[in-house]
């Protein structure tokens, strides 16, 4: 199960809104490779929805059967918006629904991509 924890508004290159909803997995135990330390993290994604804007926020603390696992996609830069710095990651953590199969992922993967761009600018 998945809870969705969040939204983010953006917009698309004709200036409209849209909106992500922002999910979180259940909480994982995962050993820092700097110290060895066990410390408690849980994964999060974004999906894609059609939901206005007080959809969205009703949404939050419904809980969705699936799970949030990190996959392989197109390499891609992420501007740091504080520092300026830019950064080339290859895999994503994104949201596999109940039944849903991960190779059926990658056909997602320019809307994501979509995202990640649309982030950067706002």
């Amino acid at each position: 199960m998945v809870t969705i924890v969040d939204y983010k508004t953006f917009e698309n290159e004709d200036e409209k809104k849209f909106h992500v909803l922002i999910v979180q997995g259940g909480l994982e135990a995962v050993k820092s490779k700097e110290t060895g330390q066990t410390y408690f993290t849980a994964k999060t994604a974004r999906v894609s929805c059609t939901f206005d804007e007080n959809t969205c926020k009703g949404l939050i603390g419904t809980e969705i059967p699936g799970t949030i696992k990190k996959v392989e996609v197109e390499p891609y830069e992420m501007i740091n918006s504080q520092t300026g710095e830019v950064s080339l990651y290859t895999k994503r953590s994104v949201f596999i629904g109940e039944g849903e199969k991960e190779e059926e992922l990658h056909q997602n993967d320019a809307i994501e991509n979509n995202l990640v761009a649309e982030e950067n600018v706002i």
